[in-house]
């Protein structure tokens, strides 16, 4: 009675149980069949950014379009070697904004469609600026692909720093491009450990058993 009229909660027990995912639709694919069945590219190193609507400033694109700016700058040898994909709506309206070859695709929502999309890029960008637990992580990392992503609200408890991603100062444009610099790098060890890391964390087995 005490604590309540003091306005603090006494000491309780905290469980967090994540969302599942289907793990035999959002699992590795073949890079090369995945880009074919988007018409993506063979040959860059394809870094992936999507939101219902991509224009939403809420889900950072801007951040994105400006690491992009200082890769650019700073690592002049990859400018032929890197593109950009952007899914949601009005993705097209992002034409001219990035320093490497755009290809937009509209919104997804086929699972199998969106599964093959991860697995064919090389990263997944995230500079959301406000989120909780999002499943676009949790999806892209079932798919083996590693996930660059601000410190902000849920996304820390599902992107473990140079572990299997890379988490950047939220809203600092120099250390998200560091991001996505360190997994171009290191992609094959992180892509890996991401898709080790979301087979047992987000399988409908191991989520019935925490309830």
């Amino acid at each position: 009675q005490s604590d309540r009229v003091n306005g603090t909660i006494p000491p309780c027990k905290v469980v967090h149980i994540p969302n599942t995912i289907d793990q035999n639709v959002f699992r590795p694919n073949d890079k090369l069949k995945a880009r074919d069945a988007h018409g993506l590219p063979h040959d860059k190193m394809l870094l992936l950014f999507s939101s219902m609507k991509v224009t939403d400033k809420r889900k950072g694109i801007d951040y994105l379009v400006e690491a992009c700016r200082l890769l650019q700058q700073q690592h002049p040898e990859l400018n032929d070697r890197i593109g950009i994909v952007v899914v949601g709506q009005k993705a097209k309206e992002m034409s001219g904004m990035f320093p490497y070859p755009l290809h937009s695709l509209s919104y997804i929502s086929d699972e199998h469609s969106m599964a093959l999309l991860y697995s064919s890029v090389d990263a997944f960008v995230t500079p959301s600026l406000q989120d909780n637990l999002p499943n676009t992580i949790v999806e892209a990392m079932s798919c083996g692909t590693p996930c660059v992503g601000f410190r902000v609200g849920g996304i820390p408890e599902m992107i473990h720093h140079q572990t299997d991603g890379y988490l950047a100062e939220t809203q600092n444009a120099q250390d998200l491009s560091d991001g996505i610099m360190y997994v171009l790098e290191n992609r094959e060890c992180l892509s890996k450990a991401a898709a080790q890391y979301a087979a047992r964390t987000y399988n409908p087995g191991r989520v019935a058993r925490l309830y």
